[in-house]
Parts: structure tokens; sequence; C-alpha cells
């Protein structure tokens, strides 16, 4: 090939101006950053710069990101307010045969964004959607949070108001899995309180503007992390609470040895403590002793 790439089919990464790979008409849910432009992935840029429309939330965030990358793209904002008028648009432009990306401001589209219509029409429609994997806020906070990651549940945001909030905790009280919000900063203080009224005692993590200079990781239970936001200044940035399972109700050895035991299967024996004493409320040091013997009979050494 002779020249430079035609930069409008073309991204730049340290300066080397690279020529996007061909895509078939489809439309694209391509992951963006949550903060680190270096956690595009390659295959993003070049379904971005491939793209005949870029649909967007906002189309000035989008162009900042376009223009870090030296992406030249035609963008369509396609967001809450406008969705109704703008899938029908987007589904032609896949009926003439193009390429269509769609992109939220930050992280995975259709996790909290009006996307998961416009993929449900576009596959009525009879054509393909193609996920473009990458960050996600919901992944990274989970991984990073120490609280069981076998079962999880994403619940969104919780409602504004108190009365609705502590309704729908009530709804997700015995679910058996880590959950995960996301939430404002002005109302994180208020949400833990809530939280911590309505699931117990529990262990939480709230993680705040991940990947980002600032990053930072809290933990405590429940009731500490809402004494400790409400005794502080609002914090800044985005945030994602996560909240450990329900304990189980452990009565007795046996029981306890029955919880150990499960998590034995899969675990070694300080990891099954640990998990065992945040299930259960046991202390930690108890359980590994016990999880220490029912390894070594299970082994065939007692």
């Amino acid at each position: 090939m002779n020249g430079s790439p035609d930069p409008a089919l073309s991204f730049i990464i340290d300066g080397h101006r690279i020529a996007a790979k061909p895509i078939k008409p489809a439309l694209y849910v391509v992951a963006t950053p949550i903060g680190n432009l270096g956690d595009t992935t390659l295959r993003a840029l070049h379904t971005l710069a491939a793209a005949d429309i870029v649909a967007c939330e906002d189309t000035r965030v989008t162009a900042v990101l376009l223009r870090h990358f030296g992406i030249e793209a035609r963008l369509l904002a396609y967001h809450d307010h406008n969705a109704e008028r703008q899938r029908p648009k987007l589904i032609e432009a896949l009926d003439q045969g193009k390429a269509v990306a769609l992109v939220s401001d930050a992280g995975t589209p259709l996790v909290s964004d009006p996307g998961y219509r416009l993929v449900t029409e576009v596959q009525a429609a009879g054509h393909s959607v193609v996920p473009i994997p990458g960050a996600s806020a919901v992944m990274a906070a989970l991984v990073a949070s120490g609280l069981p990651t076998d079962s999880f549940m994403f619940a969104g945001f919780l409602p504004p108001k108190s009365a609705a909030r502590t309704k729908r905790l009530a709804t997700l009280a015995a679910v058996p899995a880590t959950l995960v919000f996301f939430e404002s900063a002005q109302r994180v203080a208020a949400t833990l309180a809530d939280m911590s009224e309505a699931l117990g005692v529990r262990d939480a993590v709230v993680a705040r503007e991940l990947t980002k200079t600032f990053e930072t990781i809290r933990r405590g239970t429940l009731a500490e992390l809402s004494a400790a936001y409400a005794g502080e200044p609002t914090p800044k940035g985005e945030i994602v609470v996560l909240v450990s399972p329900p304990r189980e109700e452990v009565t007795s050895a046996e029981d306890a040895d029955k919880v150990l035991a499960s998590l034995l299967e899969e675990k070694s024996v300080s990891a099954a403590a640990a998990e065992a004493a945040a299930i259960t409320g046991l202390p930690r040091r108890e359980l590994y002793q016990r999880a220490l013997a029912l390894k070594e009979i299970r082994d065939g050494k007692r």
C-alpha cells in the first residue's frame, strides 16, 4: 500500500496511523473506557474507525475519545430523550447495508442505558448484533471487591426516594448473590443507611472513580460505611456499591461444617474460611481450624 491510511478509515496509536479492518453490516455494541483511555481495545478502535455511523449517548463525550485516537466518524446522538425517534434511522442505515457502532458515555452499552431496545428491534428486523467487549464498571468493581464472585446480581440504580429505595431493597434482601448497584455521589450516604436498615449486617464495598487517578475502593460493613459517609463531605465521581450475599443461618457446628465442606470443594482452606465467615458471621479463626480438620479428614490424614 502506498501512502498513509485514509484518516476516515483509520486510527492512531502511539503516533502511528493504522488502517481499520473492514467490518460487515451489523450493529456493533462497543465497550469504551470507564476512565482510563488505555483500556480501549484494538478491536474497539478498528470497529469505531470502520463504522459508517457511531451512535452515542453524548456526542461531545464520544468525540473526546475519537479525537484521542485520531478517528473521524459520523456521530449520531442516541439517548433516553431521542431513542424513539433515532431507532428507525439506525435500522434504516442497517437496511442500506451500513455498519453501526453503539457506544455509551463510558463502559459497556446496555448496562443502565437505552440500548437494549435498539438491540431488540435490530434483531427483529433481521440484522446481526455483534458485541465488542471491554471495560465495565460492574466487573471492575466486582473483581476488586473481595466479595463472592461465583454468583452476583447487577441491580442498576436504586430509586432516588428513601421509601421507594427501601421497598426495592426488601425485594433483593433474600437474593443469594453479591448485589451490585450504581449510585450517585450525592445519594451514596443515604443509600448506605437504607441498605444497612433493609439488608442487615453485611459486608459491603464502595468503589469510586474506577480506573481513574483518584480511584478508591473502600470496604466495611454496611453500618460502618454508612456512618463514615454520613460524617464526611459528599464524595465526587462515579460510584459502584457492592453488598455481600445474605448470611446463612448457622445454628450448630454441623451446619458450619456443611458450609465449609461445600466451599472446600473449590477453594483453599484459607479462602473457604474467609468466605464462610462472611456467610455465617462466625469467627474466621474458628472456621479456619474447622476447615483444616475437614480437609485432613477428606484427604485421609485423620
